[in-house]
């Protein structure tokens, strides 16, 4: 970026999935929306909170539908781009489908910002799509106070592969496939507080994890053991843990050492760097997580966290677990962990060390 130019993330007051209402009002204001009982054929809605949508068109074929757009997260805008756009495809790996075509969504205050940066956003998302072997098709742009930019993605699945945010057993391991702390670390780069060594470091990490397709969902789905999935992304760990919990009615157990961690993103937590979503994502289901004595402030913040273009969390029984870690680290998610299991209770977390 040419250093004469204004800064992204300065023309935004949030940035990346940090920009999500939170969990309390987003329940507040789906509530009450119409059933989809009505529609025998659409698989998934909104009942749940799940990732996409899922409509069957025959026994073999359901389409994933999906839609993801939020504020600069970074500076750069082909990285910007890139970003928006793998975020958005997670949702449809997510539910083991395969994407393949997607529509631009694109808001920016053309006053402020070059038709160039525009341009790199445009092409970032592009490049995006392209390593994950669709087009895009098409889109919608507006002139808005703030930038935004993301995509509609649509996708196949086979509707008796869906995964789902619900089905999670007792006994299950919950294993996440990327380190936490996006959110941490692009609170401190937007505070301008990190050094220039270090910030070169971090922030390849933050683009490096934001920017690695989930498309392993799709292998996933065959794997008989895999109970539920979703993405870990703007609710933080714990909301979107939550949501398997409720889903499936049980509790999950949660070791927060066994959590994998971006480098440097503990130094950090500690400072404090964190997130206005972190504090809005607590205050929301704080309620539903029991903070085992000895964790600290910060460590709570980690697992509240906004995730933009966050990991898979997946919960799958004992004899799956290995099947899970190789599919995984076979596709690059060398930060692969199991953090926890899923056990008979209420709908809730309980984390410990």
């Amino acid at each position: 970026m040419n250093d004469s130019e204004i800064r992204l993330t300065s023309l935004a007051h949030g940035g990346g999935c940090g920009c999500k209402l939170s969990p309390a009002v987003l329940r507040e204001l789906l509530a009450g929306m119409p059933a989809a009982s009505a529609f025998p054929d659409l698989l998934v809605g909104i009942e749940t909170g799940d990732d996409a949508a899922v409509y069957r068109i025959n026994d073999s074929q359901a389409v994933v539908a999906t839609t993801d757009f939020f504020m600069p997260i970074v500076d750069d805008p082909f990285d910007f781009g890139r970003i928006a756009a793998a975020n958005a495809l997670s949702d449809v790996y997510a539910m083991g489908g395969k994407p393949i075509l997607a529509l631009a969504i694109l808001g920016m205050p053309m006053g402020k910002i070059k038709t160039e940066t525009v341009r790199a956003i445009l092409e970032g998302g592009a490049s995006i799509c392209t390593e994950a072997g669709i087009p895009v098709a098409g889109g919608h742009s507006i002139d808005s106070p703030e930038p935004i930019y993301g995509l509609a993605v649509i996708g196949l699945v086979n509707p008796a592969r869906v995964l789902r945010n619900t089905g999670a057993k007792p006994g299950d391991a919950l294993i996440l496939s990327k380190a936490l702390g996006v959110g941490v670390i692009s609170a401190a780069l937007k505070a301008g507080k990190l050094e220039a060594a270090q910030e070169r470091g971090l922030y390849a990490a933050l683009v490096d994890s934001t920017t690695r397709l989930n498309a392993v969902g799709h292998a996933l789905a065959g794997i008989a053991q895999v109970h539920a999935v979703t993405d870990v992304t703007g609710f933080g760990l714990l909301g979107h843990g939550l949501e398997i919990c409720r889903g499936s009615n049980l509790t999950a157990r949660i070791s927060f050492d066994a959590l994998p961690l971006l480098g440097g993103v503990a130094d950090l937590a500690r400072t404090p760097y964190r997130t206005g979503a972190a504090v809005r994502n607590w205050a929301s289901y704080g309620q539903d997580v029991v903070l085992a004595p000895g964790l600290e402030d910060w460590q709570r913040d980690v697992m509240a966290d906004p995730q933009t273009s966050g990991g898979l969390l997946v919960a799958v029984a004992h004899e799956g677990v290995d099947a899970v870690l190789a599919q995984l680290r076979a596709a690059g998610f060398s930060a692969a962990a199991v953090i926890g299991a899923m056990a008979e209770g209420p709908p809730q977390i309980q984390a410990g060390l």
